[in-house]
């Protein structure tokens, strides 16, 4: 039996009694979890107090909505589910904007959030601390979908259920939330034994895959936009494939970064948001669109006016024809580039028409377009940004995992970063502050746990460090392998050059900010400062050392001349 004193519904003593919160753990580790993030709460002690008898490792963020990334830069490193652990009311709403990014990338996690007890349910306001109207309702905008469990023999099949969910495309967060007496309560439930979570199922329709074949048999200029959805159905390797039987140029964006090879003679890279590269796509009689919406930095800012037919094909439909017309094909990326590659292959579809660009062979055009895109950048006096990239490039590993926060390295990384044998991880699904650190925190955990090198980089800039600089602790206290580059410019650097280019000046985005070397030094991570030169060595000692380190970098970045302006 538990005691709790009714005036703080905080447990007085505790036995080896189960309870709800023990068919959580049990649950989540017969589906395979091996870690969890988050805080603990008032209301969520049930939880923890089964994790002391369970096998979970439970890694403890200083603010939620950094256990959020946390969770999601585990699954993004890992390839699997991201749990997160959350309290009642102010933890489960802080979390909210770590969410947003896990839910717009389609990052798959399972939320599991404390609530008050039940009997203050149902619009009373009995005055509980934390209390809220609707808490799943705060989640709606943010997660696939949202549960309230009322009765512990429910858990299993929840969690059964929300985790199935995440892994499905198009997959993401599910929210689930347990009153506080549910999880403390003691229970009847036997031991979870085993549980079953597998993906449902999203093929395309066979007539759309003929369909797209009949348009692709014909093209003379076909051209592919990878997506991250390309990333997250595992369709590399159909990708490839398809691009080679059409011998289309293929283009990804910046959540598809990586999606294909950086250096194949068919890969336009990643410089979606160059004028060159708009011309080459709008030039398409066939477009293929996967994983992606077309959206705001796809289409060079909605300057994009495609004169072919597109197929698009992805698993959300909303996303369908969301903002061109075309083929809409809702389907996993991952099935329905293996089913087109092998419908395009029974068809002979390589061997039906000469593919020309006007002229120009596809090879050729891909070589042509990237050497414009060199010419204007040097055009531009950016000497300085095109070497502190490159020497971040030459100093990061080819297979290291690299999380990317929203500022201007990470803007440039999105067009210029070569992912080789890594993954590039970046903030651009929501575009949120705060993401590089936590992200690579449990990246970093995550690789470590499935016995991979568990060192990877993280990339901030002043402003957007400040957001999770509480997680510095958290890497000390976990000894996380993470290398955090912090490149500070005095203040939000993308913002002030827009403003300045777009009114002339800059209003508010100066700010004071830390010693960050001695603010790391304060939570003992040893860190460096260093010239913008000295970058790559930096980076380089960096990653032979043992657990959490910082390189800051004072220096001010121009962003490339925006192309949809012209």
């Amino acid at each position: 039996m538990i005691d709790f004193d009714p005036g703080t519904a905080a447990p007085t003593k505790g036995t080896n009694q189960r309870n709800g919160g023990d068919l959580v753990v049990e649950t989540l580790e017969a589906l395979g979890a091996k870690t969890v993030f988050g805080i603990p709460g008032q209301h969520a002690l049930g939880l923890f107090d089964a994790m002391g008898r369970g096998n979970l490792h439970f890694v403890s963020s200083r603010v939620e909505n950094n256990s959020a990334f946390a969770a999601d830069g585990y699954s993004r490193a890992t390839g699997e589910v991201g749990v997160l652990f959350l309290s009642t009311g102010p933890g489960a709403l802080t979390s909210l904007a770590g969410l947003q990014e896990a839910y717009a990338t389609g990052v798959p996690m399972v939320v599991v959030a404390s609530q008050i007890p039940l009997d203050g349910l149902g619009a009373r306001r009995k005055g509980m601390l934390h209390q809220l109207d609707d808490q799943k309702a705060s989640a709606a905008n943010v997660t696939k979908s949202q549960r309230l469990i009322q009765h512990a023999s429910g858990i299993p099949s929840a969690i059964q259920d929300a985790w199935t969910e995440a892994i499905s495309s198009p997959q993401g967060p599910v929210w689930i939330e347990i009153p506080q007496n549910v999880l403390l309560d003691p229970i009847m439930v036997p031991p979870v034994e085993d549980a079953l979570a597998e993906a449902f199922d999203n093929p395309p329709r066979v007539e759309l895959i003929r369909e797209a074949v009949k348009w692709l048999s014909t093209a003379e200029r076909p051209a592919i936009i990878a997506g991250g959805g390309t990333r997250r159905g595992r369709a590399e390797k159909s990708l490839l494939s398809i691009a080679e039987q059409l011998r289309a140029p293929v283009i990804c964006t910046p959540g598809g970064n990586g999606a294909f090879p950086w250096t194949h003679e068919l890969s336009l890279q990643s410089w979606i948001e160059d004028r060159y590269m708009t011309d080459v796509l709008e030039d398409a009689d066939v477009l293929i669109v996967i994983g992606s919406s077309l959206g705001e930095v796809t289409s060079n800012y909605f300057t994009f006016e495609p004169r072919g037919r597109i197929i698009q094909i992805d698993a959300e439909p909303r996303v369908l024809e969301s903002n061109r017309p075309g083929l809409g094909i809702r389907a996993d990326a991952g099935q329905a580039l293996a089913a087109l590659d092998e419908a395009l292959a029974a068809a002979g579809a390589a061997d039906t028409v000469t593919r020309s660009w006007h002229g120009t062979t596809p090879e050729d055009l891909v070589k042509d377009s990237l050497a414009k895109v060199k010419d204007r950048l040097e055009s531009q006096d950016l000497a300085k940004e095109l070497k502190f990239m490159a020497d971040i490039r030459e100093a990061v590993p080819a297979d290291m995992q690299t999380f990317w926060d929203m500022t201007i390295s990470a803007y440039w990384g999105w067009s210029c970063w070569d992912a080789r044998q890594g993954q590039f991880h970046s903030a651009q699904g929501a575009g949120g502050l705060g993401y590089g650190f936590p992200a690579a925190i449990g990246g970093a955990v995550g690789l470590e746990t499935t016995g991979k090198p568990g060192r990877v980089l993280a990339v901030s800039g002043d402003g957007s460090s400040m957001y999770s600089i509480s997680e510095l602790a958290t890497a000390k206290q976990h000894n996380v392998p993470v290398t955090w580059l912090i490149v500070d410019d005095g203040g939000y650097g993308i913002l002030r050059e827009y403003m300045v280019g777009a009114f002339g000046k800059a209003t508010a985005t100066e700010l004071a900010r830390p010693d960050f070397v001695k603010l790391a030094e304060s939570f003992g991570v040893p860190a460096r400062r260093v010239a913008p030169e000295e970058v790559g060595d930096a980076l380089k000692a960096s990653f032979e050392a043992d657990g959490p380190n910082v390189v800051v970098v004072e220096t001010l970045l121009k962003m490339f001349g925006p192309t949809h302006l012209d």
